[in-house]
């Protein structure tokens, strides 16, 4: 079957070790059952994969792909939930020490066919297209989760998104515009900064810019090159929600600054299928959808794998089978 995957690590030229082409069929474990794709969204965690981040040489060849939707073996339209638990867990599965994603211990979803658990899969409901659908497990329940569940935020306070186009950051957009936030967000580009107001920012500054006014909580999904900006955008015990650092990992702590004026760091991390199914309820209902930057067929992942790279995108990157 088609899929796109990795052999060998490279983590100096992710792009060099990207593969689409035949891989066997799923094996399907007890409990599990197979999801013919037709969905999936490129999220970075698919580009660290091929630098060996999180995925070592004994695992692969691994399909590359932690989210997508589909047909499972009994005909139903569904959403596959990207967290997988290790078996007996029960409660939040992103706190299951041995809990892993699929394409780091499992196959990945980039391909025709996948092989899931069964306690994975939600109904898709038929206002979503699967295109839609494949969007939210991964980067818009990761922002679901930032913003409704970890920062203790209220409608009507002012939030900074960090980096205006990738998915994570569309994805708060979207919901903190809906949910009656006051969303300012930075970007590099002019074309990022308009493309973040057209979907519902109220404001949109170039990155590490003074702002007109501090802020009640910062999005960080970027990392190393605007932590130090999202720590002094901050009101005095104001939170910033961390669920990623695709520019590095290393910044600059600004500890005094969160002790004297009493911030609040939170990590965040995916999301549960209950929250999941929460935003595909609130999707339905209200009408809101993922942005979607652009769609390729899965034969034409490479291009797709390119845009992110060069830091390309206005929404989420899809591929269908």
């Amino acid at each position: 079957m088609l899929a796109a995957f990795v052999s060998t690590p490279a983590p100096k030229d992710p792009m060099s070790v990207l593969e689409v082409g035949d891989r066997p069929e799923p094996e399907v474990p007890d409990g599990w059952t197979t999801v013919q794709v037709k969905a999936a969204s490129l999220n970075h965690h698919d580009l660290f994969s091929l630098q060996g981040v999180g995925l070592p040489q004994e695992r692969m060849p691994m399909t590359l792909g932690t989210d997508a939707a589909g047909i499972d073996a009994d005909g139903n339209e569904v959403v596959v939930h990207g967290v997988v638990a290790s078996p007996g867990w029960t409660g939040d599965e992103t706190l299951d020490p041995k809990r892993s994603l699929f394409s780091e211990l499992h196959q990945g979803t980039m391909a025709e066919r996948v092989a899931v658990p069964k306690r994975n899969l939600l109904p898709k409901p038929a206002e979503l297209s699967f295109a839609e659908a494949a969007c939210l497990p991964t980067a818009w329940l990761t922002a679901y989760r930032m913003l409704f569940v970890k920062s203790g935020l209220r409608p009507g306070q002012t939030v900074l998104v960090q980096g205006a186009s990738g998915g994570v950051a569309t994805a708060l957009i979207v919901l903190g515009r809906a949910a009656g936030f006051r969303m300012w967000v930075t970007g590099r580009t002019e074309e990022k900064r308009a493309a973040a107001i057209a979907m519902g920012a109220d404001q949109a500054f170039e990155t590490g810019a003074r702002l007109p006014g501090r802020v009640d909580g910062v999005m960080e999904t970027v990392g190393e090159a605007t932590w130090s900006h999202s720590v002094k955008s901050l009101k005095p015990g104001g939170v910033i929600v961390i669920s990623g650092a695709t520019t590095g990992f290393n910044p600059g702590a600004e500890l005094n600054r969160i002790f004297f004026t009493q911030l609040s760091v939170i990590g965040s991390t995916m999301g549960t299928r209950a929250e999941l199914e929460s935003l595909i309820e609130l999707c339905r209902v209200s009408g809101i959808r993922p942005q979607i930057d652009v769609e390729l067929p899965l034969s034409q992942a490479r291009d797709g794998f390119e845009r992110m790279l060069e830091g390309r995108t206005a929404g989420k990157i899809v591929f269908t089978v």
